[in-house]
């Protein structure tokens, strides 16, 4: 069977990322037809845009795609294309398993966490206004003396229903994959009626899974030592959009870094699997950036097309390639500086040649 997925190479170190996970995807024979579009830095002064109207006319149509990292302009620029795919295609869900394969240099071992966040609400929704704007003054005076004079403004919009959608899809996802325990994870002591109203909802879904799975909360601060502490407690987490930004790259750290954490941003509009890394624009067209956590994001969407056999398969081989040490970029070896080391292109060559040992 054939499966049409949106190909998008992003800028930066993005399309050598890309190109070193077509080439082992393919290499499993799954019968993916790549549609090749781009976004990002690179086509702006072209297009006029980061994200020209075909990019998501690809997703819409195919249904799901797999993305190269996209740089962000920081303070300045436009916004974040990531934040516009998840808004404009209604992809609520984003999920960032951080496992950790024998191989990788962590102080932790044995740690499986999936983190799933909400991906269109809260402080990331982009509702916001500079200093001075007539918006910000409006608000500042509605504060009642608690907002100092001259302060920028951005709302934190947290709804019922996108917290009950989030957290219903985290309870789907244990049921399915076998997990034991969800923890929904805010920070409502102090935001009562925002945050407050996230538990409320959190609450309300895990009634319907009594039994099935376990359910508990946990403090955003707190959940952040529990993780540094004693990772091996938890299992799914589930919050809201900034704090599973934030929560997501710890839990990378305890596996290894950004470099092997892959992700999915998963909706109503289609999925879009990504790396939860960003660009490295400095290190483009050096083939030197770990390709495993984009070659894993394309692991969990042969999962989602239900080419399960194709994504263990997969899975199996990038775990023998880390296991071994040898032809691993250089993040991946003791020391960074080791001659040893191979570049992007390599590793995904190393992960070929093991496809062909594993059935």
């Amino acid at each position: 069977m054939s499966h049409k997925v949106t190909l998008i190479r992003g800028d930066g170190t993005g399309p050598e990322l890309v190109e070193a996970a077509r080439r082992v995807i393919d290499a499993l024979g799954a019968g993916i037809d790549w549609e090749v579009v781009d976004a990002g830095v690179d086509v702006m002064e072209e297009k006029g845009t980061p994200l020209p109207p075909e990019v998501i006319e690809s997703i819409r149509r195919n249904g799901v795609a797999l993305k190269g990292p996209i740089t962000t302009p920081i303070g300045k620029g436009f916004r974040s294309v990531n934040v516009a795919l998840r808004q404009e295609l209604g992809l609520y869900a984003c999920l960032r398993p951080c496992k950790y394969y024998p191989g990788i240099r962590s102080k932790y071992e044995n740690v499986d966490i999936v983190i799933v966040r909400e991906n269109t609400e809260d402080l990331y929704a982009g509702v916001e206004w500079d200093r001075g704007a007539d918006e910000a003054n409006a608000i500042i005076k509605m504060g009642g003396g608690r907002i100092a004079p001259n302060s920028a403004i951005s709302i934190k919009p947290i709804s019922y229903e996108g917290s009950a959608r989030i957290v219903r899809f985290a309870f789907e996802y244990a049921v399915k994959n076998g997990r034991r325990k969800v923890t929904a994870i805010a920070k409502a002591n102090i935001m009562k009626f925002t945050d407050g109203l996230f538990y409320e909802a959190a609450r309300d879904i895990a009634k319907l899974y009594d039994g099935q799975i376990e359910y508990e909360e946990r403090l955003i601060d707190n959940m952040c030592m529990q993780l540094v502490q004693k990772p091996e407690l938890y299992d799914v987490l589930v919050t809201e959009n900034l704090y599973g930004d934030i929560i997501s790259d710890l839990a990378a750290g305890l596996v290894g870094g950004l470099g092997v954490a892959p992700g999915a941003n998963i909706g109503v509009g289609g999925a879009v699997f990504e790396p939860t890394h960003g660009s490295a624009p400095r290190y483009k067209g050096q083939n030197r950036v770990n390709p495993t956590a984009l070659i894993l994001s394309g692991m969990l969407m042969l999962r989602h097309i239900g080419e399960e056999h194709a994504a263990l398969r997969l899975e199996k081989a990038v775990a023998a390639v880390i296991a071994e040490g040898r032809s691993v970029t250089y993040d991946m070896k003791p020391h960074r500086d080791d001659p040893a080391a191979v570049g992007t292109s390599e590793m995904a060559d190393a992960i070929i040649e093991k496809l062909r040992e594993i059935p």
